[in-house]
């Protein structure tokens, strides 16, 4: 399973190249296609690239491909196909769509394949657990959006089937990404003593340089790990989060910097999987307000130890504003 997920994810990347090569040949002739639509990958963008390299010029005909969860109008798309319509570049146009198609075609065969493994594998000692209600106040859980690039079947219910719970559950943490784990660790905890470990095999522990007892540069170990991206990758998102871990990591991210808040949340998401995983426990959103008042009450702390420490003591305003 692992063999046949990375394969998959190198067909991922080669369908990415295609794509931004098709963009840049649209650029190359004036054709705006990319200004109008969010995702060329898209129907829309797809079926507009198709009936150009099949010879089709009229914006007007070529903008009745518009799906109807487009906002761009069909003139607005019909004024961004108005181009130079170079026939270099227009080569370039038709072997690239040949070879994307040809990616998702291989990318649909590792699908099939996955598909099989997924279901060989036998489901988890413990059903499932229901789903615990959310403690979030104000603004409703969002619906995560699903990829793009997501297996053709229900990869998210074979997985939850298989590891006893739902790891999506974890803000940041999508469907893709609990594949990754389980491609890549296994839903076996106990080869890690603890969740230290468990966080230190994926890379995300710090490795202090000390020379002469003296601590000279904090920093984590250089490796390479497919699981450490995924995590990094599903931390980043966490930035508009309307959650507690999204607010740790807008917090996190002030203090130290994007790049080591980054590291430091994708160890926090590595240290939740090894939790569920390993005692079956549901995880529980508490919201962005606890996580606030959480840290309001660690400043009133810090404030009246500093006051007693130079003979002083705090005292609640009368009138906070």
């Amino acid at each position: 399973m692992r063999t046949c997920w990375r394969e998959r994810a190198e067909y991922v990347q080669q369908a990415g190249v295609c794509i931004q090569r098709m963009q840049k040949a649209l650029t190359e002739t004036n054709l705006q296609l990319t200004t109008v639509l969010s995702d060329l990958a898209g129907v829309t963008g797809m079926n507009i690239i198709r009936s150009i390299v099949a010879g089709e010029r009229d914006g007007m005909r070529l903008a009745e491909f518009r799906e109807s969860g487009v906002k761009a109008s069909k003139e607005t798309i019909a004024r961004s196909l108005e181009g130079t319509w170079l026939p270099e570049q227009l080569a370039i146009l038709k072997r690239q769509l040949a070879d994307w198609e040809h990616v998702q075609k291989q990318m649909a065969a590792c699908d099939g394949d996955l598909q099989i493994l997924m279901q060989e594998m036998p489901g988890a000692e413990t059903e499932p657990a229901r789903e615990p209600p959310d403690t979030t106040t104000g603004k409703s859980r969002r619906k995560k959006k699903a990829s793009r690039n997501e297996p053709n079947f229900d990869l998210a219910g074979e997985l939850k089937r298989v590891a006893g719970v739902d790891l999506t559950r974890i803000d940041g943490i999508k469907t893709m990404t609990v594949q990754t784990i389980m491609t890549e660790a296994g839903l076996d905890m106990s080869q890690w003593k603890t969740e230290d470990h468990f966080v230190s095999w994926i890379g995300f522990a710090p490795r202090n340089e000390i020379s002469g007892g003296k601590v000279l540069k904090k920093k984590t170990r250089k490796v390479k790990s497919r699981l450490a991206t995924a995590l990094r990758m599903a931390a980043s998102t966490l930035r508009e989060s309307d959650s507690y871990l999204g607010a740790q990591f807008r917090r996190l991210r002030t203090r130290l910097g994007n790049p080591k808040a980054i590291t430091a949340m994708g160890a926090k998401l590595a240290r939740l999987v090894y939790r569920m995983l390993k005692y079956g426990q549901e995880y529980v959103d508490k919201g962005t307000a606890l996580y606030e008042e959480k840290y309001r009450q660690q400043e009133l702390r810090l404030l009246a130890k500093k006051a007693a420490k130079h003979g002083f003591t705090l005292t609640p305003s009368i009138n906070p504003a």
